[in-house]
């Protein structure tokens, strides 16, 4: 990577921005919910079904007729939904286990979120949110307001090296409007939408350590000890930011993963329940005719195989947001891992 743009501090600080994908992709990996590209990709499902269906001969309603074709389909599929669901139930084990443990270890995970939310409360100066969206904008709303403090000491003096006050008011705009603008995102957020966690993608504080880092190795001579500090402390919350967001997102991705069991559950039973009829009572002669060329027969067909395959449709969409978002949050702190990241 060129090292001008690792360290300009104008590199882009959304998710959307620094990510070298289209914007629908985006949307689709990450932004959309997760039921609505459920539901889009088992509409298309079906479509495809019933045109390929409908374009090769001989018709599906012939092949019904001479083969069992309903029944080693919707056969597969019952084997198939019954096995998903106990596959859910085992990841929905793995997450409750997690939960679970001796009073020693339960009370360690106490210990450590009560030290982190002092770490906190010290930095802000006032008890730490108990929500996360209200966490999260705690932190950034110090490191915006020790940015304009550092920008402002630099910048009062006249006789400050240009080079030193230009590169520091540009660290200290793009922390403060970067801040700005993720916090405008958390405002109302609700966890357990994707909200939080979006918005906390959109702050690129591991550009901005390395920054400070840069800043601190570069004119540490040529600043007085109060701006040092300042520098220091501007990093302090920069660097709290990372493990706050990092807990967030995990405390997602269980709470996505129960959902996903929870539905997926949901989803089985009717799908279970069209398979079972699709062996019971569909046959050639059950829906007889066509419309526009499509057999009655088809539409039914593809109808009840897209049914069937919802509960691993809606594994698939909740799967790619959790692999898209630890893929891109894989490293910790000024590490960067690809461009773009």
């Amino acid at each position: 990577m060129d090292e001008n743009t690792e360290s300009d501090p104008g590199t882009a600080d959304t998710m959307r921005d620094r990510a070298d994908e289209s914007g629908v992709k985006l949307w689709l990996l990450l932004r959309a919910n997760r039921a609505l590209v459920a539901g889009l990709v088992t509409v298309g499902l079906f479509v495809a079904f019933v045109a390929v269906a409908a374009a090769f001969s001989p018709a599906l309603a012939e092949k019904v007729g001479s083969s069992d074709v309903i029944e080693t389909m919707f056969s597969a599929m019952i084997t198939a939904i019954v096995t998903g669901a106990t596959l859910v139930v085992t990841i929905g084990q793995l997450v409750l286990t997690q939960e679970n443990g001796p009073l020693g270890d339960q009370q360690e995970r106490m210990a450590g979120t009560l030290d982190v939310r002092e770490s906190v409360a010290a930095l802000t100066g006032s008890p730490a949110p108990t929500d996360p969206a209200g966490f999260l904008d705690a932190i950034l709303g110090v490191a915006a307001d020790r940015s304009e403090a550092l920008r402002a000491s630099v910048s009062g003096d006249d006789e400050r090296d240009e080079a030193v006050r230009d590169d520091v008011a540009e660290l200290a705009e793009s922390v403060a409007g970067n801040a700005d603008t993720v916090r405008d995102q958390l405002d109302g957020a609700q966890f357990g939408s994707f909200d939080v966690v979006f918005a906390a993608l959109d702050f690129n504080y591991g550009r901005k350590i390395h920054r400070v880092d840069r800043l601190q190795a570069e004119y540490g001579d040529r600043l007085t000890e109060a701006e040092n500090d300042a520098l220091g402390e501007l990093r302090e919350s920069l660097a709290l930011f990372g493990p706050a967001r990092e807990h967030v997102k995990t405390l997602y991705f269980q709470w996505a993963l129960i959902d996903l069991s929870r539905l997926i559950l949901y989803a089985a039973l009717p799908a279970l329940l069209v398979a079972g009829l699709m062996l019971a009572v569909v046959d050639a002669g059950t829906f007889p005719g066509s419309t526009l060329g499509v057999d009655h027969l088809t539409v039914v067909v593809g109808g009840a195989f897209a049914v069937t395959l919802l509960p691993f449709v809606l594994f698939v969409s909740y799967v790619l947001r959790v692999l898209t978002l630890a893929k891109r949050t894989l490293a910790i702190g000024p590490l960067v891992l690809r461009d773009g990241r």
